[in-house]
């Protein structure tokens, strides 16, 4: 009797499905927009130059891209300024948001979370893949956390072969 023959994979007959929020992720480029660059001395925006910045400047390059509006510099920019940014940026870029990279990732996240049917893992033993290539913000953890609970039988964490468990339905 060969022994290869005696070995059994007992992930792969777990029943377990492995769910990778990586690809959920969005390859687009990120930017990163600072307003602190139309600030007047770095202090003060003023309305007329903004205004005309708005108008002359070439919006075709954020065409495609997920775009994170912020100001480092301390100062107070009137929330319209950002409105106006976002205006004119909306025909061009993918998505943004105002905040830095981060909150860009963690909202792109959650809409993407959210367009996943649940359904799919109806009384499902699910596994969130835990390690990867790409950093996975906590958020997008919470998120399908909060989107699966409801409907599946279980949720781990971690890779089939090594789990951490989450939530458990009490039949």
């Amino acid at each position: 009797m060969d022994i290869q023959e005696n070995i059994i994979n007992k992930v792969a007959s777990s029943g377990l499905i492995t769910l990778n929020l990586e690809d959920y992720y969005d390859q687009g480029e990120r930017v990163l927009y600072d307003i602190k660059d139309n600030l007047f001395h770095g202090l003060i925006l003023k309305e007329k130059d903004f205004r005309e910045f708005i108008k002359t400047h070439d919006w075709s390059q954020y065409q495609d891209k997920n775009v994170a509006i912020i100001c480092s510099a301390d100062a107070i920019v009137p929330t319209w300024a950002y409105m106006l940014l976002a205006n004119r940026m909306k025909p061009f870029a993918k998505e943004i948001v105002f905040g830095g990279l981060d909150i860009l990732e963690a909202v792109m996240f959650t809409k993407a979370i959210s367009k996943i049917d649940s359904a799919t893992y109806a009384n499902e033993r699910v596994v969130v893949k835990g390690c990867g290539e790409i950093d996975i913000p906590v958020s997008a953890y919470v998120e399908i956390t909060n989107l699966l609970t409801p409907v599946v039988k279980s949720i781990m964490f971690g890779e089939p072969c090594s789990t951490v468990p989450v939530y458990k339905r009490k039949d």
